[in-house]
């Protein structure tokens, strides 16, 4: 339902009260790796002519923000394979009334592009990093080079991003006992990490509760080492955040679907790479927004209609089961980053 707030600007507000300001936006399904949490060994992507074009996607992000979205994420599969991402980038960041563009990235092209999106308007990146040791690396992503992504990080550093945090998602018999290290690497570069709980999206071709690491479980490994205070800071996403006692330029975060549900203050949707509005990550509720912006390429009244019409639908909370596998058949890359 788009309703507007006391000094008369649009706002998105669904069926539990919740206001949606916060739009994560897959410009792509596909990635140059292959990630054990997030997709199967041997992928089959969308046909081209599935996917949004990148004039849809503007579209699409001009009417979120005329409607109060004031934070969009570009995502994929892995955003910058998409041709023509950073030049996306330069007319998104350009919509008035949006308050910041980032972006979600696995870093393995940032060592050419993170200057150009920096200078396009994009400004804070979350670069993924499941380990420091080159060979995890590679089992973890499949396909990976960890030097290109260390380099990619050194890129963006040098870019002049707002900010820059890291994203590690932890599983047990791969990489928890790298928390400590992925700590320490963060912290020696004012980088923000943010360790994430496994999520039950699409059959990997493996048992995925047998690997699951809490967030209580990794707070409890880094405060063997540094001495954790809690913070009530916000990114505007899902993410707890602590601060480091020494190092104030940097936070750790939390995202604890399992264990810690953020539901009740959920205030995002997401756009897969294919036009599907997902009302929420955990759930198959969803509208498809392709079809209407082809069948009414001159005239929004429709699009706005059905946004408002399906908010009402949104969940009020996942499903995700630690001790169940596949819940939602989709992966992670068809559901946008």
């Amino acid at each position: 339902m788009a309703t507007h707030d006391a000094s008369g600007n649009q706002s998105l507000i669904d069926g539990q009260g919740r206001r949606i300001e916060y739009v994560r936006m897959s410009v792509t399904d596909r990635c140059d790796l292959r990630c054990v949490y997030c997709m199967a060994e041997d992928m089959t992507f969308l046909p081209r002519a599935q996917v949004l074009s990148l004039e849809e996607i503007e579209r699409l992000a001009r009417l979120f923000v005329q409607q109060g979205v004031s934070k969009i994420r570009l995502t994929g599969g892995e955003p910058l394979v998409r041709r023509g991402i950073v030049d996306l980038c330069g007319r998104i960041s350009g919509l008035p009334g949006l308050r910041e563009l980032v972006m979600t990235t696995n870093g393995s092209q940032l060592a050419k592009l993170a200057k150009p999106l920096a200078d396009a308007g994009v400004s804070r990146l979350n670069i993924s990093l499941d380990s420091l040791d080159p060979e995890k690396f590679k089992a973890i992503t499949r396909t990976g080079d960890l030097l290109q992504i260390l380099e990619g990080i050194e890129a963006a550093r040098s870019a002049g991003f707002k900010r820059i945090k890291l994203n590690t998602v932890v599983m047990k018999g791969r990489n928890a006992d790298e928390v400590p290290a992925l700590v320490d690497f963060a912290l020696a570069r004012d980088l923000d990490i943010t360790f994430i709980e496994e999520m039950p999206l699409g059959d990997v071709g493996r048992s995925r509760g047998e690997a699951f690491c809490s967030s209580d479980e990794v707070r409890e490994l880094i405060s063997q080492q540094y001495h954790l205070v809690d913070s009530t800071e916000s990114s505007g996403g899902p993410a707890r955040y602590v601060r480091v006692e020494g190092y104030p330029s940097a936070r750790i975060g939390f995202i604890s679907p399992h264990s810690h549900n953020f539901c009740s203050t959920c205030n995002r949707v997401r756009m897969t790479a294919e036009g599907r509005l997902l009302l929420c990550l955990g759930q198959e509720n969803s509208i498809d927004m392709r079809a209407l912006l082809r069948r009414h390429p001159t005239t929004d009244a429709p699009l706005l209609e059905a946004l408002g019409k399906a908010l009402q639908q949104k969940p009020a909370h996942h499903d995700f089961n630690v001790n169940g596998d596949v819940q939602i058949v989709r992966f992670m890359n068809a559901s946008g980053g």
